[in-house]
């Protein structure tokens, strides 16, 4: 590297341009929704700092996830529960890989059933990511993570495998299986590029013991990408890939 120049943003700095460029959506008296995973964290942190300095009031926040909402009560950021507030204004996620589409694989942070219970609720659901996560069909980077009801999960197996799906259980460090906040496993499934992502979201919900699956399609209203170059914000119409503005 030359002299003087400065060195190219690591993934979780990028991470945190696209969140805090996601926070300044949000506007006073709104609902907001945390997503589950790392980059709902730099939102709740930039959220909380907002609220504190004055230059928000009256946000709410509506969490994921239960490691979301401890961050964000330790910062002193305000949670609702979806009995108390059922119609979430704008919520702000991260996604593990996006399509041209908006189109979007999610799970790898294990919160994928109350992160979608959230989106659908959204009037805004605004993903944020670096330029890692994007590709032409999802599948090409990232596998598809299930949450599955422990009772017989076994018997998935074979269903999964049935559609081109490779499934591996999710453990922790010490060889049990990972528990969702809900109580369920996590089946993370490798899978080839998909041509029609709807066609198996479709085959996965019929299936009884599949309490949810990863892919998230017709949700996203934004997305917004950090790269090397800045970060943009692609428009709020599903589909729309150019862009709606461009900081450096």
């Amino acid at each position: 590297m030359p002299q003087g120049a400065s060195s190219p943003p690591d993934q979780d700095d990028l991470k945190r341009q696209a969140a805090e460029r996601a926070v300044d959506l949000v506007e006073p008296g709104m609902v907001v929704g945390l997503g589950g995973g790392t980059t709902a964290l730099f939102a709740v942190r930039r959220l909380a700092t907002l609220v504190r300095d004055g230059a928000l009031r009256d946000i709410v926040g509506a969490p994921c996830s239960d490691r979301v909402a401890v961050l964000a009560r330790d910062l002193g950021l305000p949670l609702v529960t979806l009995e108390d507030r059922p119609t979430i204004d704008l919520t702000i996620d991260g996604a593990d890989e996006v399509d041209p589409q908006l189109r979007l694989i999610k799970g790898g942070g294990g919160a994928l059933l109350r992160e979608k219970i959230v989106a659908q609720a959204s009037t805004r659901e605004v993903i944020v990511v670096d330029a890692s996560k994007l590709s032409d069909r999802l599948g090409t980077h990232h596998g598809l993570p299930l949450e599955v009801a422990p009772f017989g999960w076994r018997t998935q197996l074979p269903f999964l495998e049935a559609l081109g799906l490779r499934p591996t259980l999710r453990l922790d460090g010490t060889g049990r299986p990972v528990v969702t906040d809900q109580g369920d496993y996590l089946l993370d499934c490798a899978i080839a590029p998909l041509d029609d992502p709807a066609e198996l979201a479709r085959a996965l919900e019929g299936r009884a013991g599949i309490v949810e699956h990863g892919l998230f399609i017709g949700l996203a209203t934004d997305l917004i990408v950090a790269g090397p170059s800045g970060v943009e914000h692609r428009g709020a119409s599903i589909g729309e890939p150019g862009l709606t503005g461009v900081d450096a």
